[in-house]
């Protein structure tokens, strides 16, 4: 799996989105500091360690560079940028059950749009897996020579 770079200053507007989760009872949103153990656990449980020990970085900058999407106060996704590496966004997921209805793009380019408010010009999506989502969403292209990247020489679970 490559990496991808995204152009941070060629980015779609995002309103639209805002409009239709309000209908729904979905907010996204930047995690709060008091929320780190709920949203790493919920992480771990849904995702995997691996992920919930990024995430946890997340919470240790300021500010924490993690969103999360809520229904009715409940945790259904969350993205992260910043915490493999400075200028990578990921790690990110959401509920199986909440998978399809726009809100990997809503926490995708929020993340994006952090990442540029934050000076950043381009954000590079390491070990993607679904490039055309990707593509699609962000216009990010593949980094030729990618693979596998920083994700090299990974600790073997015993």
């Amino acid at each position: 799996m490559s990496d991808m770079l995204v152009k941070l200053y060629d980015l779609p507007e995002v309103r639209s989105l805002d409009k239709k989760f309000n209908a729904q009872e979905i907010l996204i949103r930047v995690a709060l500091a008091y929320e780190k153990y709920e949203v790493i656990e919920w992480v771990s449980s849904s995702f995997g360690k691996q992920w919930a020990s990024e995430c946890s970085v997340a919470f240790s900058l300021q500010p924490v560079s993690c969103f999360i999407a809520t229904e009715r106060g409940k945790i259904i996704g969350f993205a992260c940028y910043d915490c493999t590496c400075k200028n990578f966004f990921g790690p990110t997921g959401v509920a199986e059950d909440k998978r399809r209805l726009g809100i990997g793009k809503a926490l995708l380019l929020s993340c994006l749009y952090a990442m540029k408010a934050n000076g950043y010009a381009y954000a590079i999506i390491g070990r993607v897996s679904s490039t055309n989502f990707y593509s699609k969403v962000a216009k990010a292209t593949i980094i030729e020579g990618s693979s596998p990247g920083i994700y090299r020489d990974q600790l073997v679970k015993s």
